[in-house]
């Protein structure tokens, strides 16, 4: 004779367990959300960068590298770094809030955690005379 299997009642959702969202992909929200700030931006990039990908990365534009984030993070709370290459001159205090201001955004939309902290690290600049001796060099290749 088999005996009854019991089934235990439901616990509540705060106590069933927690996911883990990878720093690696907070770190990828993170630098999408830039290459967006930057396409947005009247400096920025030429073409529209979409949360998808859109068709291509903001950065390949002109020779630039596209933004690439690190992210540390600590319970529900990340700390981001983003590394960017932008044109010179331009208005780099904008763009480093317009970066700041959609990673918070995105990391907090996409990932629901608070970010206290968005560092900026401005990798390179290039200025039209690099732009334009880099494409006079690719049409001589």
């Amino acid at each position: 004779m088999t005996t009854p299997r019991v089934v235990p009642p439901h616990a509540p959702p705060a106590e069933r367990g927690a996911t883990r969202i990878a720093d690696r992909v907070v770190a990828k929200i993170a630098a999408q959300a830039a290459r967006e700030a930057l396409a947005a931006q009247p400096d920025g990039p030429p073409r529209a960068v979409g949360p998808a990908g859109g068709s291509g990365s903001a950065g390949s534009a002109a020779g630039r590298a596209a933004p690439h984030a690190t992210v540390t993070v600590h319970h529900d709370i990340a700390r981001v770094r983003v590394s960017l290459e932008l044109d010179y001159p331009s208005d780099l205090a904008a763009q480093g809030a317009a970066v700041r201001s959609q990673v918070v955004r995105r990391v907090e939309e996409y990932a629901g955690m608070s970010v206290p902290e968005v560092d900026i690290d401005i990798e390179h600049l290039h200025s039209a005379h690099t732009r334009t001796a880099a494409l006079r060099d690719r049409k001589l290749r």
